[in-house]
């Protein structure tokens, strides 16, 4: 009789942790958006760049993210960063800047609109049936670059003489990229992200054309920049608590 009881004691305290477990996963919810911030690198790719990941600049990021299901999101994300670049490391010979030193320094603003996807349902795996914590995604969006540019020309054949002029530029910008998010907790989220800017403009660097040849097209012999952006961010505006759990 004592046997029995104990048994029973021991059941239902089994049952008590199975249908608290259900009730705590059960009030996991989904939600609509994201916010937070960013910090990376931004490498410039245009005339006067040397490499892949030459002259790279720190840069830092707020963002919203707004997702209307597990597979996608649709990022807002404002960015300030620098670009640089130097024509005495490039090994491309430009006759208008023949016996001359170029160099400049940009300072860059970006606000742009994106759309990810998400190779597989993202999130805690309790609110949303088969989500992972750990997504690849892909992204593609149309942004607005403005860039305020201080140039440095040096004359090499007049006692090195040194000419400054500064230009901004407004332009619009393609961003194509690809990344991997991870959730942290049940609403913090960090996620890597690559990201190549094409732009409309080849005057980031402050010189247009330097070959002297007149091109033509949307995207031809354009300045384009890329970026490197570790980002965290807190979920919040949650949906239903019940669906998705059938």
């Amino acid at each position: 009789m004592k046997f029995r009881f104990q048994v029973h004691i021991l059941l239902t305290g089994i049952l008590a942790v199975f249908f608290a477990t259900q009730a705590k996963a059960q009030s996991d919810v989904e939600y609509r958006a994201e916010i937070g911030g960013g910090a990376g690198m931004t490498t410039y790719y245009g005339d006067f760049s040397s490499g892949l990941f030459s002259n790279m600049q720190p840069g830092g990021a707020v963002l919203l993210r707004v997702t209307p299901n597990p597979h996608m999101a649709f990022r807002v994300s404002g960015m300030y960063t620098k670009l640089s670049g130097d024509a005495t490391n490039v090994k491309t010979h430009y006759e208008l800047l023949k016996d001359m030193h170029y160099s400049f320094d940009t300072s860059l603003a970006d606000l742009s609109v994106t759309f990810e996807y998400n190779f597989w349902a993202y999130g805690t795996g309790k609110e949303y049936r088969g989500a992972r914590r750990v997504a690849p995604f892909i992204s593609i969006g149309l942004g607005a670059t403005y860039a305020s540019n201080k140039n440095h020309t040096w004359d090499m054949a007049n006692s090195g003489n040194v000419e400054s002029s500064s230009k901004n530029v407004f332009t619009a910008n393609v961003p194509i990229g690809f990344g991997v998010k991870y959730r942290i907790g049940d609403r913090l989220n960090l996620s890597l992200d690559w990201q190549m800017h094409f732009s409309l403009s080849d005057q980031l660097d402050g010189m247009k054309d330097p070959y002297g040849i007149s091109s033509s097209g949307m995207f031809k012999n354009t300045d384009c920049y890329s970026t490197l952006m570790l980002a965290l961010t807190y979920s919040f505006s949650a949906k239903c608590s019940t669906c998705h759990k059938e």
